[in-house]
């Protein structure tokens, strides 16, 4: 009895040991993947450095601006006839 007490005491501790195993494996892949994936886009901005230079902008021109125009830029640009 006292066999069968202590084996099943192990096979407790090897699960539970396992199972840590498991998260850090787990973390292991996550980054990895993470490192292949900014891997991947590194070499995507290569290529089209490669083929178009520098001439392509971070953002394009339908993406909204940092700075939202306020009524200052209204009334520097409004046209005369509008008063």
């Amino acid at each position: 009895m006292t066999g069968a007490g202590a084996g099943a005491g192990d096979d407790a501790a090897g699960a539970a040991g396992a199972g840590a195993a498991g998260e850090g494996e787990a973390e292991a892949v996550k980054a990895s993947e993470a490192a292949a994936s900014a891997a991947r886009e590194a070499a995507r901005r290569r290529r089209l450095a490669e083929v178009f230079g520098d001439v392509l902008p971070e953002a394009s021109s339908d993406e909204p601006r940092p700075a939202a125009r306020g009524d200052e830029w209204y009334e520097e640009n409004r046209p005369p006839h509008h008063g």
